[in-house]
């Protein structure tokens, strides 16, 4: 490492909490909030995938998922997080790490789109395409959840560091509970105020999917390093 370097992390340490601290919190935050959201939405597009491609025509009780279908489409995308951690973690001491984590951040996006877009002429069809995204959004998500922190941690002082590290994963919290009101809120709206109505349009669950991608395009603005100095942009 060189004197440039290690003059640049020395300042970061003994640097006073400043404007570009809080929006290091926000940026890596929005990481922290789009994986929950990502991780935790599942759980209601599942109940919506139940009702809609597995309702019997005329019976009294809305339809649910198979066992073995509701457990892979839950756990697939734990599965490619797990994946992503190894991954990302070699590549990013590799190439850098904010590097990557715009990277895993496009990878999110693009995992994201195909889940909403996830068609097929069975239901089987749609859970297999479903799942495939799924995996892909999980494996983005493994390079941003640890990403997202050492970010953090390389920007913060001394000082402050154990706090901001702490806020940046109280995003997660609120990404859980984002995941809850906007589905909620969705299906309220497209069934009329009735939430889990028995008829739910097929496009219901494809936007709880989608909408996502909104929170990762404030990340990608970014984290830029100079030989002499270190700047967070927003």
């Amino acid at each position: 490492m060189g004197r440039d370097e290690l003059g640049v992390l020395s300042a970061l340490d003994t640097a006073k909490t400043q404007l570009y601290h809080f929006k290091a919190i926000i940026i890596a935050g929005m990481g922290f909030f789009t994986d929950s959201y990502d991780v935790f939405c599942i759980s209601i597009v599942t109940k919506l995938l139940g009702r809609i491609y597995y309702t019997m025509e005329g019976a009294s009780s809305p339809g649910s998922l198979p066992r073995n279908v509701s457990a892979g489409v839950n756990t697939v995308a734990l599965c490619g997080t797990f994946v992503g951690q190894l991954f990302f973690g070699w590549l990013g001491d590799k190439l850098g790490r904010k590097r990557i984590y715009g990277v895993t951040l496009i990878l999110m996006v693009v995992s994201s789109i195909g889940s909403g877009l996830s068609f097929g002429k069975t239901p089987n069809g749609v859970i297999i395409v479903l799942c495939f995204f799924r995996f892909w959004l999980g494996f983005g998500i493994g390079g941003d959840y640890p990403l997202s922190a050492t970010i953090m941690s390389e920007y913060a002082n001394k000082k402050t560091r154990g706090a901001f590290i702490a806020a940046v994963f109280g995003f997660q919290g609120f990404g859980i509970l984002g995941a809850g009101i906007v589905g909620l809120a969705v299906a309220a709206v497209d069934t009329g105020g009735k939430i889990l109505f028995l008829r739910i349009p097929t496009p219901i669950w494809r936007v709880l999917c989608v909408f996502s991608i909104s929170f990762p395009f404030r990340d990608m603005s970014c984290v830029c390093v100079g030989t002499m100095c270190t700047r967070v942009c927003v």
